[in-house]
């Protein structure tokens, strides 16, 4: 009878593939520097992390990982200096996103491309301040980046740009998953992933 808990492996395959995921959502997160390139985040991050995020799922078997992926993501932004928003988001959005894969034994295609979308959705909680608490965000951001970027950023990702965000971010999910299981076909066999 196979057992349910997390082996050391797994934990070795969760650290390996989370690490490999936060330094592809840095990389392209630092467009974000140029503001008017601030909105491209929410096609660009969920469309290439999709082929690590897939590949790591020919390794899931077991509930939980996916978890502990997103809580060491979480943890990982409020240490990069964000609020406590995206920790939540991660951490909420991955729970549930872990449950949906685990309803499809974590084989199942389709919904392992319903849980990606979910855990890309978590993304949200990154840019989420500066509109929940502009005032106290801005200032931060003011100080570190100077009044030019604050002006700019506002210009470019007003409060109405999270609707769009979240639609980019469904659209890129579900593209990213069907270019990781295109480009990651023989491991998905291996894998039993249909």
């Amino acid at each position: 009878m196979k057992s349910d808990s997390l082996k050391t492996k797994d934990l070795i395959h969760v650290g390996v593939y989370t690490a490999i995921y936060i330094v592809v959502f840095f990389t392209v997160g630092m467009i974000n520097a140029i503001p008017f390139l601030y909105p491209l985040l929410f096609i660009l991050v969920p469309l290439i992390t999709g082929i690590p995020f897939m590949l790591f799922l020919t390794k899931v078997e077991k509930f939980g990982m996916v978890s502990i992926m997103a809580v060491i993501i979480g943890i990982f932004w409020y240490i990069m200096g964000y609020t406590w928003i995206p920790t939540v988001s991660f951490i909420v959005l991955g729970l549930i996103s872990d449950f949906v894969m685990k309803a499809g034994k974590y084989k199942k295609f389709s919904m392992n491309i319903f849980g990606f979308v979910i855990f890309s959705c978590s993304m949200l909680g990154l840019p989420a301040p500066m509109w929940l608490m502009t005032e106290t965000y801005m200032a931060g951001v003011r100080e570190a980046m100077g009044e030019k970027y604050v002006m700019e950023v506002t210009k470019f990702m007003p409060p109405w740009m999270g609707f769009v965000a979240l639609v980019c971010i469904i659209i890129s999910s579900i593209l990213g998953a069907f270019i990781g299981r295109r480009m990651l076909k023989k491991h998905f066999e291996r894998a039993g992933i249909a």
